[in-house]
């Protein structure tokens, strides 16, 4: 198991996701992104760190008061990642669930993929 992969995804989730900080987040994501990064998700592919940042702080403020937790260990093979997260109140409560799968390459991520559970 990859150390570095697991240090990846639970950056990307922990430092850049849950960070509310905007010099933090800025911080991790360049360390943690390549510079042509893909995020891919329902709403869209963002491409690059400037849109990459844009679109997490656009979550952040959609989330307010609620912050992320892992939902299990770091799933990796070689040069891809997989982390199950949640999205939890101040109380800790879940409400919302998904997972991030991400292409590594040259110690950052290059492409990420975000799904959502269901709630059916």
């Amino acid at each position: 198991m990859s150390e570095e992969i697991t240090r990846l995804m639970e950056t990307n989730l922990l430092d850049v996701f849950d960070q509310r900080d905007p010099q933090l987040r800025a911080a991790a994501i360049t360390t943690t992104y390549a510079d042509d990064v893909e995020w891919i998700d329902d709403e869209g592919v963002a491409t690059g760190r400037v849109e990459f940042e844009a679109k997490v702080a656009d979550l952040q403020e959609k989330l307010s008061g609620l912050h992320f937790a892992k939902a299990g260990p770091v799933r990796q093979t070689r040069g891809l990642g997989f982390l199950a997260w949640e999205v939890r109140t101040p109380d800790d409560d879940p409400v919302a669930s998904g997972f991030d799968v991400a292409e590594i390459s040259g110690e950052r991520i290059v492409r990420m993929w975000t799904v959502l559970n269901s709630t059916e």
